[in-house]
């Protein structure tokens, strides 16, 4: 069994067919369903906020751009879910074509470069929200939102490229990247530097100072707390995805680190199965982050009662109550 990389996350590279006799079970009555409920219950979320968002009748604010488009990068990711789990359940044989096969692939790279860098921007938004207050105030336009958002998904498609190139059906009739070592390695540490550590940088000090300009400034606007509501919202969506995505990259660098023979390999069979159960980890992100506006977002909770009611004209003021 080969261990999974993400940036070779294949509908091959999952499990491996030859495995033991409760891997083939696990592969056969578990993974499949778990990726169909993971597949179901995280459109019906992602879409419904989504919904909301679009349907609104205010103008988005500057962080409902940025979620909104983290749905939708989620969205990507659980429409080709069903393949995949079909692709294990008829035993790694691949029934649905090259083109699918490339798709797969890059969709789910995608999801990753787009979601991260979002939620980056979420916290640069934070930051120049309650920490760069009137000095930035001019970077927090809508507009600048929107074109950010689209140069994320660029370049989500551009990291994802690799995957689009060189997924293809073998003459095992099985769904994989075919390139070489060299270049195997290569996108691993590109997707461990900029696909996670750089953006997770800019995470960190970012929400570090929000913290601090939240313990300084107990009060803001004329209502207790309007600052840390929406923001408490951004750093549980933030912590989420590092929780459910932290486990794979670790797991990404030890490979890195077992292919260049600067760490042993008598982890053995322990680590590829421990490292696949991290990968199906990820995904729980996709379907969890629709819950966290349930318990956290209170403003979007009133976006979506606003919906069933007769709209009221009314004045947003002093307060950037964005989620």
């Amino acid at each position: 069994m080969e261990p999974t990389n993400f940036s070779m996350i294949t509908t091959t590279n999952a499990w491996s067919p030859n495995g033991t006799d409760w891997e083939d079970q696990l592969d056969r009555n578990i993974i499949p369903p778990y990726m169909f409920i993971v597949c179901a219950l995280g459109l019906l979320g992602n879409s419904f906020v989504l919904l909301v968002f679009l349907t609104q009748k205010d103008r988005l604010t500057v962080p409902e751009i940025y979620l909104g488009n983290l749905a939708l990068a989620d969205i990507v990711l659980l429409v080709v879910l069903p393949f995949w789990a079909m692709d294990i359940r008829h035993n790694f044989v691949w029934l649905y074509g090259e083109a699918m096969c490339k798709i797969v692939n890059s969709s789910i790279n995608v999801n990753f470069y787009t979601s991260i860098y979002i939620i980056a921007m979420v916290s640069v938004d934070r930051y120049l929200a309650l920490v760069q207050t009137m000095r930035a105030r001019w970077l927090r336009r809508t507009l600048y939102a929107k074109v950010i958002c689209v140069v994320m998904w660029l370049w989500g498609v551009f990291m994802s490229t690799p995957s689009l190139v060189y997924s293809t059906v073998t003459w095992t009739s099985s769904c994989a990247l075919v390139y070489g070592r060299t270049w195997r390695l290569a996108d691993q540490i590109a997707f461990s530097v900029l696909g996670f550590a750089l953006p997770v940088v800019v995470i960190v000090f970012c929400s570090g100072a929000v913290i601090r300009a939240l313990n300084r400034r107990r009060t803001v606007c004329s209502d207790q707390g309007s600052d840390r509501k929406p923001t408490t919202l951004v750093f549980a969506v933030t912590t989420l995805f590092l929780v459910c995505w932290a486990p794979f990259h670790v797991f990404n660098f030890l490979d890195v680190l077992r292919e260049l023979h600067l760490v042993g390999r008598q982890w053995g069979r322990a680590f590829n199965i421990v490292s696949q159960v991290a990968v199906y980890m990820t995904f729980l992100n996709s379907v969890l982050n629709p819950v966290l506006y349930v318990f956290f977002g209170q403003y979007f909770w009133k976006k979506v009662s606003a919906l069933f009611r007769k709209p009221k004209h009314h004045h947003r003021r002093g307060c950037d109550r964005s989620v």
